[in-house]
């Protein structure tokens, strides 16, 4: 589970758009870019040759 204020202030480092948590898939979608990042140990990995589109 990721921290309420930690979510309120990442965006996609690709747009710079708001970013949907999904805990069920520990991970983070920008629909904008339609890329997913992914959340290891509640860290999310949030680089654009790591995200993977949806």
């Amino acid at each position: 589970m990721l921290d309420e204020k930690l979510l309120e202030i990442l965006v996609c480092p690709k747009c710079g758009g708001e970013l949907e948590y999904r805990p069920e898939e520990s991970e983070l979608r920008c629909q904008k870019c339609r890329l997913k990042y992914k959340i290891e140990d509640g860290i999310p990995i949030m680089l654009i040759d790591e995200a993977e589109s949806f």
